[in-house]
């Protein structure tokens, strides 16, 4: 019989009464329909059902599609963790055109090129961003249209635009017809990279990916039904990890916080049931060494995802103590944000609180709607052995990887080299096959002809008690190449010196590991968390 004679391809066709293209603007119009007196966000004395959250989605894309925004356009957006942000996610794909969530902790000639390179023909603020904004749409030179988010509950900054965003919803109709892609490899959002060398890069999202990575979250969360999120994650990071539209598939509420505060999170967990958070390592840190008072009262279960550095397994063993449940994911703006979890076993319930922590704290396996992933020679692509000891580069491939990055079709191609997606983290794979990311390739601290891996130093920093954050990079030095360099701060009131603490490091990991210099004071951090190395390794060289 031919090969090519397949029965399962005569007069099977795609249509419409069997195919539609995967988007996540059918999350909202599911939950909407099915549980619209459900609460949909919660935003300081205001809620909002799910009913009427579609219903300002809608208008906010008619609105735009009003003015002539829709398919290959660009919003851009900056602003804080509300409800207006949050409606975004789906009004601007709804109107056909692609989000663009900014980083609000870019300098104004940072936005002003984010702009500029995503032709930006709508932007959205508010206050508190306003000066950085209105600089920004001038040195993007182009004609932006801005419309202020006019938040009731803070004071400062000032409107900036040609109206407000509830002003400017008032032109759209709540009747509007959502404008779904006509394919699902279509373009929904665009996030910029750090930019920590040189300027960002624009990774885009396609619906496909989205939608996966929302339904990926719930799955591997085990986020069941109705879950009450609290916005402790920016949503300019990877779009939330994915959160909003998570959020609208399991017709659960999404809890505002403007800024990432020990007390307003644990205010907000006990008022509103909150259960499930994210946050980077730094900020689960924060929260284990609050004041007790503030930690009292919370009786209900607390599941916290954590990604964004690895975070030591004293960080977790923190929070477990705390009563709140960790889950360890890994992934980068050019996977959808969580890629990667750590799934956890049952039998694994039996070890002592430490060596949990200790299987915790690796990044773990394949998400559920990821397709596949290795740790392998970054040159050859040869998978490296699963012995937990030999080094190589992450490398994933799949439904939750990007498109590739805006106008910038070389990088694309170095980056998607071989068929797969290069992370530039350096890892070993485990018996388990569950990956531990030892470095990125940039932080390893070659000294004296040996590899040392900051974060296994930093994961012995935490250890210590009167440490509250701590990095580690590589110091020039004439003798040995270059040696371990410690930046600290030291828990609120405590009183520790540089020489305790390259004793404690000593006593606990092999001397050449240790620290040879460390440096008391504030670390500079990014608005996920993240510590921001590339300042401190400048500051190393200076030393």
């Amino acid at each position: 019989m031919s090969l090519t004679h397949n029965i399962y391809n005569q007069s099977l066709e795609q249509n419409h009464a069997n195919y539609a293209a995967l988007t996540p603007i059918s999350f909202i119009e599911r939950t909407a329909a099915v549980y619209p007196n459900r609460i949909a966000t919660i935003h300081g004395d205001t809620q909002r059902t799910w009913a009427q959250t579609y219903q300002r989605c809608l208008r906010l894309a008619s609105a735009l599609s009003k003015r002539g925004v829709g398919v290959g356009d660009t919003v851009s957006i900056i602003a804080p963790n509300l409800p207006e942000h949050f409606e975004a996610h789906f009004g601007v794909p709804m109107s056909g055109a692609v989000l663009n969530s900014i980083n609000t902790r870019l300098d104004a000639e940072a936005v002003g090129f984010v702009l500029q390179h995503a032709e930006t023909k709508v932007l959205i603020t508010e206050r508190e961003f306003s000066a950085v904004a209105a600089k920004a749409v001038k040195m993007s030179g182009r004609q932006i249209l801005v419309i202020d988010i006019d938040d009731p509950y803070f004071e400062g900054g000032e409107l900036i635009g040609q109206m407000t965003y509830d002003a400017f919803l008032e032109e759209g109709d709540a009747d509007f017809t959502a404008v779904k892609p006509a394919d699902e490899w279509d373009a929904i959002t665009l996030n910029y990279t750090s930019g920590t060398t040189g300027d960002p890069k624009g990774v885009v999202y396609h619906h496909r990916g989205a939608y996966l990575n929302a339904v990926s979250n719930i799955v591997s969360w085990h986020m069941g039904e109705q879950p009450v999120y609290l916005w402790t994650l920016p949503m300019f990071h990877c779009n939330g990890w994915c959160f909003p539209w998570s959020i609208a598939a399991a017709g659960g509420t999404s809890v505002s916080l403007r800024h990432v505060r020990a007390n307003d999170i644990f205010d907000l967990i006990k008022e509103h049931k909150v259960n499930h958070f994210c946050g980077a390592p730094i900020v689960l840190n924060m929260l284990n060494g609050a004041d007790d008072s503030l930690k009292a009262g919370i009786n209900h279960s607390v599941k916290v995802m954590t990604a964004g550095a690895a975070p030591p397994a004293s960080v977790i063993q923190g929070m477990e103590e705390l009563g709140f449940s960790v889950t360890h994911v890994y992934g980068l703006t050019e996977t959808y944000g969580p890629s990667v979890v750590c799934a956890w076993h049952d039998e694994w319930n039996e070890y002592d609180e430490g060596q949990k922590a200790r299987l915790k704290s690796r990044q773990g396996v394949k998400a559920p709607m990821q397709e596949d992933l290795m740790v392998a020679d970054p040159e050859t692509l040869a998978p490296v052995p699963q012995d937990g000891e030999t080094i190589g580069e992450i490398f994933m491939r799949g439904n939750l990887v990007m498109k590739g990055y805006l106008k910038n079709p070389s990088t694309t191609d170095e980056a998607f080299a071989g068929g797969w997606f290069h992370s530039g983290d350096l890892a070993v794979w485990h018996e388990d096959g569950y990956i531990e990311i030892k470095d990125r390739s940039k932080d390893v601290i070659i000294s004296g002809g040996e590899n040392i891996s900051s974060i296994e130093v930093e994961d012995v920093l935490y250890r210590h008690p009167k440490i509250q954050d701590a990095a580690v990079v590589a110091r020039p030095d004439e003798k040995w190449g270059e040696t371990p360099c410690a930046f600290v701060t030291p828990v609120e009131g405590a009183a520790v010196t540089a020489e305790e603490i390259i004793a404690f490091c000593r006593d606990n990991m092999a001397h050449f590991k240790a620290p040879k210099t460390v440096v008391m004071g504030e670390l500079p951090k990014t608005s996920t968390g993240k510590i921001q190395k590339f300042l401190l390794r400048d500051r190393a060289k200076e030393l």
